[in-house]
């Protein structure tokens, strides 16, 4: 390890990064490096330039991909390497905004009953009850179900922050039903490997597998359920402030952009055409007569 990766890696331990994330870094600046064969103490602004020209028109990287690479050259030369650098120097492509596909209360039964295997269908019974991401889904330990006070406790969701959510009374009587069939000790939802959780990879398998099955067309992924569960509670009328505790959203304005897909919002609201007085419909021409 090279001293200038090393003083990196400490700047991210500092900060209380995630592993996840200094992994990325590390690999997205290594990558870097290895295009222009030279360290990155002796690159700058118009090499970063290119090497983003690069991403997109030669790997055909969309836009949205790029924010792992952006992110770890600005930590790299501002935090580490202690650049003066503006915001110019790390050109941030414009995202597409798009809604997210949401599965009716129709389709959301139709594909748990698709899922085979009694602790696939719990894991992702479990994701849609509870609005939870797949990564926080995985790690859930036998001791954060508090049926006492019917609440799960999420340890250290997206951002390291712990939060609580909703434990349905249905949705425990599946884990209870899970439990003495699985017996799990320490991960509610233990993977192939001893002392691990199962992993994200074989849910979104098992979730597709599921969407398959169902005939479904709609793109289904585990993280469906999750922007289910948002729809599916505003257009019951629950408010937005709730949703955004219970989603662990650090912006209300993610929270609302559910807003564009809730029926509640959309379909309740009258068309002006409505207002319209009633205007008979244009009648087609007469069928010219028939020689033959």
């Amino acid at each position: 390890m090279t001293p200038l990766r090393q003083r990196m890696l400490h700047d991210m331990q500092i900060r209380n990064l995630t592993e996840n994330t200094q992994y990325s870094y590390l690999i997205q600046v290594s990558c870097f490096s290895r295009h222009f064969q030279r360290s990155p103490e002796l690159l700058g602004p118009e090499e970063i330039r290119a090497w983003l020209i690069h991403l997109r028109e030669e790997r055909k990287l969309a836009p949205g991909s790029l924010g792992p690479t952006i992110g770890a050259l600005r930590f790299l030369y501002r935090v580490t390497l202690k650049r003066p650098w503006s915001d110019e120097d790390f050109p941030l492509p414009k995202k597409p905004f798009r809604l997210p596909v949401v599965l009716s209360l129709e389709e959301i039964t139709a594909f748990f009953e698709s899922v085979a295997s009694l602790k696939q269908r719990t894991i992702l019974m479990t994701a849609y009850a509870a609005g939870l991401r797949v990564s926080e889904v995985v790690h859930l330990k036998v001791t954060d179900i508090d049926s006492q006070r019917m609440v799960i406790r999420v340890n250290q969701g997206k951002n390291r922050k712990d939060r609580y959510v909703m434990l349905s009374p249905r949705l425990l009587e599946i884990l209870r039903v899970y439990w003495h069939d699985a017996h799990p000790r320490e991960w509610l939802f233990p993977g192939d490997i001893p002392g691990q959780p199962i992993t994200r990879f074989a849910v979104a398998r098992a979730c597709n597998l599921a969407r398959q099955r169902s005939g479904i067309q709609k793109p289904i992924t585990p993280h469906s359920l999750r922007h289910a569960f948002a729809t599916h509670l505003l257009e019951s009328g629950t408010d937005v402030r709730r949703i955004q505790l219970l989603m662990g959203h650090r912006s209300l304005s993610t929270t609302a952009r559910y807003l564009k897909v809730a029926t509640s919002s959309i379909c309740e609201t009258s068309s002006p055409f409505d207002l319209l007085p009633h205007v008979e419909p244009v009648q087609p021409p007469p069928s010219p007569p028939e020689y033959f």
